[in-house]
Order: structure tokens, then C-alpha cells, then sequence
């Protein structure tokens, strides 16, 4: 089936209010051209060489998504035109986020990433890390970072039950912070659920998810 295809058949299984982030890494930028001409504007990419590769290449009105890990070395090559980074896993990372931004005078909005997860490979914030990071006042000292939900990665396994488990776990975290923020706060994005288990983040809550091989087929290497 082609992209605009696989675009059609993932965009119909998702409920009203989930957001399709079409994950590009790895494929070149005439594919993602593809899914861009068939509706598609927000793309996810993991490595900061190849999504500024790619960004001048396509058109300005896509929105960039950083879903990978981000040392905070390379965050000064995509502050200028990154829209989202979903992959916060500590405060020196947010630190340099906000210390680019607002170089640019732009508000960079962003998701934490918490550790939910068996592997230890993965990364991420513990329950407890976020609740002391929103509540303590450290995060009122960056204001050119904006704070918009939680990302997620359940364990790699066929165990369905436990990936569940991992995204209930998740978001009920992500009401319980929800509840804590002011009202009319921007804290209204949980991303969790890629391609072979999305359909399961969505039932549990997922309002962002993150699909590449089902959009685009294997990856390109």
C-alpha cells in the first residue's frame, strides 16, 4: 500500500482528539513529501543531523517533532525551528532548552518523558522525579519552555497485558498531574502507542501517537 494509503488506514482507527505524529527517521525527504501531500503536516525524527538535513528541504509549514534521545549539546541546531521535543529526561536538558530558546526569543514547547517501561535501555523521568520537578517551583524558572504532557515508551514485548498495564499506569500519572495544573493550562498531551502497539495506547488514554513503519514501511537505513 502506498503512504497516502497507509495514511488513510491509520487515520481511520484513531478516535477524534488523538494526533498522528508520522515518525520520517530514516526515510528520505521524497517520502516524507509523500505523506505531506496527503494531508500529513507533524513529523517525529530521533537524530538532530538528520532532521536538520531534512527541515529545509520541506515545507515550512511542517511541524517538527524531536522524539529521541537530545544531548544537550545538539539542542542549539534545532531551537530555531523545532515545534515540539517529547523526550525532556532531566532538568539540565530543560535547562539548555529554555537557554536556546529564549536566544531566539521563541517559547519552545515540550513533553516529559517518563520511565515507564521494564527495560533499563529506556529513558525517562520517574513518577516521582516529575512530581518533584512540576511541584517544587523548578520548572517556573524556564520561561521559554513550555510544558505541554508526558511521553511515554511501554517494554518491547508481545505480553499486551503488560503493555497495557504500562500505559494505564501512564496515564492515570498524566490525569493526577493534570489535575495538580492550573486552569486553562497547556498540560494536555499524553503521547504514548507507536506502531505495533498503538492501538492499545489509544484505549488507554493516548492523545498523541507516534507511527513510522506503519505509515512509511521499513525503514531505510
Amino acid at each position: 500500500m502506498s503512504v497516502a494509503g497507509n495514511l488513510a488506514r491509520i487515520r481511520s482507527t484513531l478516535p477524534d482528539g488523538v494526533t498522528l505524529v508520522a515518525v520520517s527517521k530514516f526515510h528520505p525527504p521524497e517520502i516524507i513529501r509523500e505523506a505531506y501531500d496527503a494531508g500529513q503536516r507533524i513529523f517525529g525524527e530521533n537524530r538532530v543531523q538528520e532532521l536538520t538535513a531534512k527541515q529545509p528541504l520541506l515545507p515550512h509549514d511542517v511541524e517538527w517533532h524531536f522524539i529521541g534521545t537530545l544531548q544537550t549539546n545538539k539542542v542549539k541546531y534545532i531551537a530555531p525551528f523545532i515545534h515540539t521535543i517529547q523526550s525532556i529526561d532531566s532538568v539540565n536538558l530543560l535547562k539548555e532548552v529554555d537557554r536556546q530558546a529564549g536566544k531566539r526569543k521563541r517559547k519552545i514547547r515540550v513533553l516529559l518523558e517518563i520511565h515507564i517501561a521494564e527495560e533499563t535501555s529506556k529513558h525517562g523521568f520517574t513518577m516521582d522525579e516529575c512530581r518533584v520537578l512540576l511541584g517544587d517551583g523548578t520548572f517556573s524558572a524556564f520561561p521559554n519552555v513550555r510544558i505541554a504532557g508526558l511521553m511515554g515508551m511501554a517494554t518491547f514485548t508481545d505480553d499486551t497485558e503488560q503493555v497495557g498495564r504500562e500505559f494505564r499506569r501512564l496515564n492515570a500519572f498524566f490525569e493526577e498531574i493534570k489535575n495538580d495544573r492550573p486552569p486553562g493550562d497547556a498540560f494536555t498531551e499524553l503521547s504514548m502507542g507507536m506502531s505495533g502497539d498503538y492501538p492499545i495506547a489509544v484505549a488507554h488514554g493516548s492523545t498523541m501517537v507516534r507511527i513510522g513503519s506503519a505509515v512509511f514501511g521499513e525503514r531505510r537505513y
